[in-house]
């Protein structure tokens, strides 16, 4: 009988197109980069703003732990906006592109979530850059 579970499970498994192998996951995880990219015009915004911090921390000459405050910024930031991409996307799949508040609603909370979470970035770079520029230029 256990075994029967498993025959069916890989089935269904190879029906849904499970990957074969690490590379392969890889392959799809290169994949879904390369699409969000190319498709969202936000993410391309966030990884084009995240080089400014990346310039502000070489020039200013940021310590290790102010390099990794940002970079874990830049990456928190881009990371939400993959999950706003994947609830937008699933939301879109379940209603199929109908209007529904539930869903509104939920689209809304995830662009919320970006939202926070870049704001939360910025002032984690006012307090890193904002004495730097002050000692800089004063």
């Amino acid at each position: 009988m256990l075994m029967d579970l498993k025959e069916t499970n890989k089935e269904k498994m190879d029906a849904i197109g499970k990957n074969p192998n690490f590379l392969a996951s890889v392959k799809h995880a290169l994949d879904g980069i390369q699409t969000i990219l190319k498709e969202e015009q936000n993410m391309r915004c966030h990884a084009l703003l995240g080089i400014i911090p990346l310039l502000l921390a070489w020039y200013f000459q940021c310590s290790t732990i102010e390099w990794i405050i940002i970079i874990f910024c830049i990456f928190l930031v881009v990371i939400m906006e993959f999950l706003n991409t994947i609830f937008e996307n699933v939301v879109d799949l379940v209603t199929d592109f109908e209007f529904h508040p539930l869903a509104k609603k939920a689209k809304d909370i995830a662009a919320g979530a970006v939202l926070v979470t870049a704001l939360f970035s910025i002032a984690i770079a006012l307090i890193i850059f904002l004495p730097k520029f002050i000692t800089f230029y004063f």
